[in-house]
């Protein structure tokens, strides 16, 4: 049975919560690539950036929704939310908009459990972590591409 060792891409490129939106975006276009391993200054992997949050930079603000009772405004929505959205639309580094939550996998795991992880949790790539280090990433394409052997 393979493993994602046997599909996961081996030389990844990585950015730091530093690089600047545009040069992620010129990554993202010149390396055909939809997401990257945001790592700190001792090379560990602190999260992931996707085209997704790049993308969320152009979009209309979403004013939180609320009720008003009386002379009472009740907020459907935290300010934390808006906090977040209106952070992102200003984004000028990777720092601004990655994703934090890290969903990662061991490189000795079956490929149907990154396909699953992957399907269940809504990501299209994973980090591939050995002892804590990056060692590879696996996206959906590597998944795909075992169906055609």
């Amino acid at each position: 049975m393979k493993t994602v060792a046997d599909i996961m891409t081996r030389e990844v490129i990585t950015v730091s919560k530093e690089t600047t939106v545009r040069d992620l975006a010129e990554l993202f276009v010149t390396k055909r690539i939809g997401s990257l391993p945001v790592v700190d200054e001792a090379g560990n992997v602190i999260g992931i950036v996707t085209e997704s949050d790049l993308v969320e930079q152009g979009k209309n603000v979403h004013l939180p929704t609320v009720i008003t009772l009386f002379d009472w405004v009740i907020y459907l929505e935290t300010e934390k939310s808006l906090e977040r959205e209106l952070k992102k639309m200003g984004a000028r580094t990777v720092g601004d908009i990655f994703q934090q939550e890290l969903i990662s996998i061991a490189p000795d795991a079956a490929i149907s459990t990154a396909a699953d992880l992957m399907s269940n949790r809504h990501v299209n790539s994973l980090p591939v972590l050995e002892n804590g280090k990056l060692i590879g990433i696996v996206s959906r394409i590597d998944i795909i591409r075992t169906l055609l052997v």
